[in-house]
């Protein structure tokens, strides 16, 4: 077997063997979840770390989305990334992610003009990108759009209720689905979608109940994110999730860690240490050198001291 092996002095690199690969997960495993009825877990990753994270707790869908622009960029906007940025992140996830199945956001504007420039970048997130999938926002107009994408090869995932991309027309992050009038809206976007061809959808920030007639409705799962538990999976931010940010998470947002504040707290005790000679301890963290060799190397420093 031949296996590749790198050094590092500044990063830790796991060798591995194309042989040894974990298989990626496929649509194959995700639709078994589904009719197992067993929780599909799907989280964000826009880097290599975090997709290692994600891979290393052997989540089912990996998803590069375009909430990176906020939480990794410093944004004020979701829209305000392009698709040559938005690529870099999708293969950098790609490179850290080798065995979940890795979905990556359509960006907006990227879309909206044409079918065609639909396909063009479905294609181009799965070709240069390297992602097994696309997540595209909208309704039952983008259905041609998708069945489109989808003959073309691209596995779509839907995306319904709250749309973040589109929040400048529906007046912010709100709610949806709790009038009859919205709630019939996204019972037929669903539909529509489903018609397309989308292998799953993502159902965000509607009522609980709601969200289980909407699961019942159709026959591909239902990801929910502030959806309430009657769903087929579950999507989190990771940077909300694991508390990367000094501000509060919205209101469906488990936190599971508190990475910022014990970041912060570990930065300020490496400072501290700097500042007190905790840090670098010579016999923990040093090198040492032989006697005889240390003797002559000041012996020639000396020397040349005095030239």
């Amino acid at each position: 077997m031949f296996r590749q092996t790198a050094r590092s002095f500044s990063a830790a690199r796991s060798a591995f063997s194309a042989y040894s690969q974990q298989p990626r997960k496929t649509l194959k495993h995700l639709n078994e979840l589904y009719q197992q009825k067993s929780p599909i877990s799907v989280v964000t990753a826009w880097d290599y770390l975090t997709a290692q994270i994600a891979e290393k707790a052997d989540i089912d869908i990996t998803l590069v989305g375009d909430s990176l622009a906020m939480v990794a960029l410093g944004y004020e906007d979701t829209n305000e990334i392009g698709l040559d940025e938005f690529l870099y992140h999708v293969r950098a996830v790609a490179r850290g992610n080798r065995s979940l199945f890795v979905v990556a956001d359509v960006p907006f504007g990227t879309f909206e003009a044409s079918d065609a420039d639909a396909v063009r970048t479905a294609v181009a997130l799965v070709k240069n990108g390297r992602a097994q999938g696309v997540k595209i926002e909208g309704g039952a107009s983008l259905a041609p759009a998708i069945q489109k994408i989808v003959q073309a090869g691209v596995p779509v995932m839907g995306h319904v209720g709250l749309a973040p991309q589109k929040h400048h027309a529906t007046g912010g992050y709100r709610l949806q689905g709790n009038s009859l009038q919205s709630a019939v809206q996204i019972l037929d976007d669903c539909r529509a979608l489903e018609a397309a061809g989308v292998f799953a959808l993502v159902l965000e920030c509607v009522p609980n109940k709601f969200a289980e007639i909407v699961t019942a409705l159709v026959s591909v799962p239902v990801i929910g994110i502030g959806a309430g538990p009657h769903v087929s999976g579950q999507v989190l931010v990771m940077a909300d999730m694991l508390g990367m940010g000094d501000k509060p998470a919205a209101k469906f947002v488990k936190q599971y860690a508190s990475f910022f504040a014990d970041a912060h707290a570990a930065l300020a005790q490496y400072k501290a240490d700097l500042a007190t000679g905790a840090f670098p301890d010579p016999d923990i963290h040093g090198y040492k050198m032989k006697g005889d060799v240390l003797r002559k190397v000041r012996e020639h420093a000396s020397a040349a001291r005095k030239q």
